[in-house]
């Protein structure tokens, strides 16, 4: 059944993605994310020079990216036969139809074990340079590697990979990290509105964003063209009881700073991404901005710029409307860097 539900999926994955990525991009009753007009000029659709802001991303010397190197990345993406039992696959998790995320609190592995931490997005990936939560993996090839041979994920064996797909352990993760490469976002409606265009959005929207980069501060983090500054922080999301359920960052760096420190998240297709934090213990977006305008849990490690902010119902309500303008379309494949 598994299988069968995955290799669906494979028919309908561009659609899905593009229809998926789009809701709300448009503002209601008013004109496509670009106008009639097309881009403004001198501009493109992302990537360098695009609207976005989004820099040209930078792909290892040891791994250039080929068609056919993704195209074998995107099949092994797809394929149960990288998970011990055959029932999982990379897509399991990282769902498309979920803007490559799987819509649970916390990601579920072989025979329906519960990890720890929610699953984040594939989307803009390639743009990284520390992987995992916690950071530990300072490659996609590393991070592709690690859900496959994790005994709670896939459970297979790195010496297993190449009798179950005929490639070795690192052509696969060279192909399917070269596959994540091409899985990006841009041209969301807040990118038309920096660029020029501040008709798509809302009076609403408008006053988010302007919470949103100023007395709110969501921007000190969720600064930059991907909305994330890619660093890791302790907002006190895992501090339970008077402990830290999840020691994050600390486990990878030994360093005291980094107790209950985890990666900003990019907050592009927000929206589509629910549930929230490490540990998806926040469900809705409502509930995210309730928890940081109450100033994070308190903890011996809080990161000092999350403090009480005391938003108002109508500030929540506009910060929220916000985040819901960044969803953008996600492509992929042959076609994702397009």
């Amino acid at each position: 059944m598994m299988r069968a539900a995955i290799i669906a999926s494979t028919v309908v994955l561009a659609a899905t993605v593009a229809l998926d990525a789009q809701r709300g991009q448009g503002r209601p009753g008013g004109p496509p994310p670009f106008g009639p007009q097309g881009p403004p000029p001198g501009r493109g659709r992302g990537g360098p020079g695009g609207p976005d802001g989004l820099a040209g991303m930078i792909v290892p010397a040891a791994n250039p990216m080929t068609p056919a190197k993704i195209a074998l990345g995107r099949q092994l993406f797809l394929d149960t036969s990288l998970s011990a039992d055959r029932t999982i696959a990379c897509a399991t998790c990282h769902d498309p139809a979920h803007a490559y995320t799987d819509g649970r609190a916390v990601a579920r592995g072989l025979h329906g074990a519960s990890g720890t931490r929610n699953t984040p997005s594939l989307a803009n990936a390639g743009f990284g340079d520390e992987w995992f939560w916690d950071g530990r993996a300072t490659s996609l090839e590393a991070q592709a590697l690690g859900p496959i041979t994790s005994a709670t994920e896939m459970g297979l064996a790195a010496d297993q990979i190449s009798a179950r797909t005929g490639h070795s352990a690192d052509e696969v993760t060279a192909a399917l990290a070269s596959y994540v490469r091409t899985i990006r976002t841009h041209d969301a409606r807040i990118d038309w509105y920096r660029a020029g265009q501040t008709g798509m959005l809302t009076a609403d929207e408008q006053a988010g964003f302007d919470l949103f980069r100023g007395r709110a501060q969501c921007g000190v983090c969720h600064g930059g063209p991907d909305f994330t500054d890619r660093r890791f922080h302790n907002t006190g999301v895992g501090w339970r009881d008077g402990t830290m359920a999840d020691d994050g960052r600390f486990a990878v760096t030994h360093d005291d700073r980094d107790h209950g420190a985890f990666k900003t998240p990019s907050l592009r297709n927000v929206a589509l991404t629910a549930p929230y934090m490490h540990d998806g213990s926040l469900a809705t977006l409502e509930a995210v901005v309730d928890f940081y305008s109450d100033g994070g849990r308190r903890n011996p490690y809080l990161d000092p710029r999350v403090r009480p902010l005391r938003l108002s119902d109508q500030e929540k309500r506009q910060l929220v409307a916000f985040l819901r303008a960044l969803n953008g379309p996600i492509r992929e494949g042959l076609g994702g860097g397009q």
